[in-house]
């Protein structure tokens, strides 16, 4: 069996999505952030007929000029906003803007790389415990606090 090349097959499916007039076409690197997967292509597909224009064609480029079966595929149903097309080390997400910006994949899955890393804040706790207690003057019938330390 030989080996794919995905991320040729992820930029591939780019294209076809483009050329099939895909709107806010992206392809993003999970390799870091899940096992399932190498590579997310998220499109925008402004109707039934170009979701399942965009789905076929990168199905049938795949199979009959690569040799690559789709595994898995879920919204079969000709009337579904979103489909999936699971080919192993890429899966392609072809959706409506509705759903697009309700799930917000992107979001999920982009990078840590470009957010600046907080840094971790550790609180540093005193060697000595100390107690307080309350002193209650005669004269100015006030609250004072007073701080004893207590050996261990």
């Amino acid at each position: 069996m030989k080996k794919n090349d995905f991320l040729k097959l992820a930029k591939k499916a780019v294209k076809i999505a483009e050329d099939k007039k895909g709107e806010n076409v992206v392809l993003l690197d999970v390799r870091e952030k899940t096992p399932i997967t190498n590579y997310f292509v998220i499109v925008t597909a402004n109707s039934l007929p170009q979701i399942n224009a965009i789905t076929n064609e990168i199905e049938k480029t795949f199979k009959y000029d690569y040799d690559v079966e789709v595994l898995r595929r879920d919204g079969r149903n000709s009337d579904v906003n979103w489909k999936v097309l699971d080919f192993g080390g890429i899966i392609v997400h072809v959706m409506n803007q509705e759903l697009r910006q309700l799930y917000n994949l992107e979001h999920i899955w982009e990078s840590d790389e470009s957010k600046p890393k907080k840094k971790k804040t550790v609180k540093k706790v005193a060697n000595k415990k100390t107690a307080t207690k309350k002193v209650m003057s005669k004269k100015t019938k006030t609250v004072k606090k007073s701080t004893k330390k207590i050996k261990k």
